[in-house]
């Protein structure tokens, strides 16, 4: 039977160094967070009236129900962007790995 987890996703900038990602990360997983997936990726977006494309971290933090809110307003309240992306999606997981998510 298919398991639900949240799975929340958000960008962090380039400039900071892989470190500064795994410790935001580890801050998250403190919070809550089952497991996170961040890796570079290019981003075009229109901001202050102009076309920006820039490259950027991607995050992809898996919870359960019970950590989702800990785990957004930790997110929400260290995030260094002024507009960050902080996407929710309710997701279907296997069995197993849902339940190992709601372990955490």
């Amino acid at each position: 039977m298919p398991h639900t987890l949240w799975v929340i996703k958000t960008t962090l900038p380039k400039s900071w160094l892989e470190a500064e990602v795994g410790s935001f990360a580890q801050s998250l997983l403190e919070s809550g967070a089952a497991c996170i997936h961040h890796h570079l990726i290019t981003s075009t977006y229109t901001w202050e009236d102009k076309i920006q494309s820039e490259q950027e971290w991607a995050v992809e933090i898996k919870v359960s129900k019970a950590n989702k809110n800990e785990v957004l307003e930790k997110l929400e309240n260290t995030h260094p962007y002024d507009v960050p992306q902080i996407i929710v999606q309710e997701c279907v997981s296997s069995d197993s790995y849902g339940e190992w998510v709601d372990s955490q």
